[in-house]
């Protein structure tokens, strides 16, 4: 093991578990406390899995995972001890994943826009991956950090951005330009990066973006920089629903990078997946704090009711499912079962109930009454900052996350980390299939191949 996350992180389960078992007994002990508090189930297991598809779908990528998405202690932690690298857009971010120990070089700076003072910090902490798009972004680095290895950030112009006048990355007339510019001022650049989103899972947008990257290649090349290193972005989906699986989104990747960059070219190809990582693994339970409703006889009303619940979201992103806990009510007005009828539209706030704390509208709810509790499904992207602050919709702390693991994923990480097995039965007996989950035996019968400490 690597030293970055041990037993003492997390539950450790047993098979056959899930995350809504261990939800509804927090929600029997916290409704035994004053206070009621907001809180996230994490299934640290759903990663683990997730990583090693991921590592079999698309063998010559090294996930970076970006901070920003999820920047939690105990997803961190368990990346880490996969051998994933990071993605961080701040000093914050930086300072989140080297406080457990990663080392510089599996950190990517990614952010284009960069602040002088977060350069200097990367600079002192031996951060020297890092992007620029632009003039100003290249100088503020050749002054602040000349040791900074850089990927210029390219668009393909074929492709429209997802907003227009919001897109980074230069365009394919600039780029020899700004790798003149590199060269005159000592920059080192060392690849190229881009970023299409949820374009990217396009494979024509994707096959573009790639040949791009692979003219940029040759002119950085022949103005005598050492072009090795190609970042894909992100833009894996966290869910499969209704969405192309990952590995038919890897097929069109893999034969854009074998066709531009074939495998023995000498370039190290990165990734920069991070909904797809930890969306499912998190479950997030809110309590009512209180109750509008709206009568029928009101002209325009519908009936609705209006919940104002614990729901420190920060970030814009709604709820995909909802449910109201089925866990035993230990006291009056703590948790109570679904009932079947009847069903109010229901709009969703924040505890203050302003426009801006909107989180749903028009969810069909059972009867609610302060006290009973939400669960929300597929939480785990952008709903917890690297830095633990004060929520902006509670104003109260984060709320907490309690991690869980099952046997079966803690042995495959010990498994698959390039320690042998105790016995050749215990590689056999981790790719059975199981009720946990592990029903893809294929997906954990990989070789025990993972990013390696630094790429650059």
């Amino acid at each position: 093991m690597n030293g970055y996350l041990s037993e003492s992180n997390f539950l450790m389960v047993e098979e056959g578990f899930t995350t809504r078992d261990l939800l509804e007994n927090l929600l029997g002990e916290l409704c035994q406390e004053s206070g009621q508090q907001a809180f996230f189930v994490a299934d640290l297991g759903d990663i683990v899995k997730r990583h090693l598809r991921f590592l079999k779908a698309l063998p010559r990528v090294k996930p970076y995972f970006p901070v920003k998405c999820n920047g939690s202690e105990g997803v961190i932690r368990l990346l880490a001890e996969l051998g994933a690298g990071f993605a961080c857009a701040n000093k914050a971010e930086i300072s989140r994943v080297q406080d457990i120990g990663v080392p510089p070089d599996r950190i990517f700076y990614s952010s284009p826009c960069k602040q002088v003072a977060h350069i200097r910090h990367a600079a002192a902490h031996g951060v020297r991956l890092m992007a620029f798009d632009n003039e100003v972004e290249l100088a503020k680095v050749a002054r602040s950090h000349p040791r900074a290895r850089m990927l210029l950030g390219i668009t393909a112009e074929s492709i429209p951005p997802a907003q227009p006048g919001m897109a980074f990355g230069t365009t394919l007339k600039s780029c020899r330009r700004l790798l003149e510019a590199a060269k005159e001022q000592a920059v080192e650049v060392v690849g190229i990066s881009f970023h299409l989103g949820s374009r990217g899972l396009e494979p024509q947008a994707l096959a573009q973006a790639v040949a791009a990257a692979q003219l940029v290649f040759d002119m950085g090349t022949e103005l005598g920089h050492h072009m090795h290193l190609l970042d894909i972005g992100g833009g894996f989906p966290g869910t499969e629903d209704g969405r192309a699986p990952l590995e038919e989104i890897a097929a069109g990747i893999n034969a854009a990078l074998d066709l531009y960059f074939p495998e023995g070219g000498g370039v190290d190809i990165v990734a920069r997946p991070g909904r797809y990582y930890v969306t499912s693994a998190f479950t997030l339970a809110v309590s009512i704090t209180a109750l509008e409703e709206i009568p029928v006889e009101q002209p325009g009303s519908d009936g609705r009711c209006d919940t104002a619940g614990c729901v420190p979201l920060t970030a814009s992103t709604a709820p995909s499912a909802a449910s109201c806990s089925t866990a035993p009510a230990p006291g009056p007005g703590c948790t109570r079962p679904c009932p079947e009828q009847p069903w109010h539209s229901s709009s969703l706030r924040g505890p203050r109930g302003l426009p801006e704390d909107r989180i749903a509208d028009g969810l069909e709810l059972p009867q609610l009454h302060v006290g009973d509790w939400l669960v929300f499904g597929n939480m785990g992207a952008y709903t917890i900052p690297a830095t633990p602050t004060s929520s902006l919709l509670t104003g109260g702390p984060q709320p907490q996350v309690t991690y869980a693991m099952s046997r079966m994923a803690w042995k495959a990480i010990q498994l698959f980390q390039g320690k042998p097995p105790q016995a050749e039965d215990d590689r056999e007996s981790l790719c059975t299939p199981l009720s946990c989950g592990w029903e893809m035996a294929e997906t954990l019968c990989v070789p025990p191949v993972f990013a390696p400490a630094g790429i650059i």
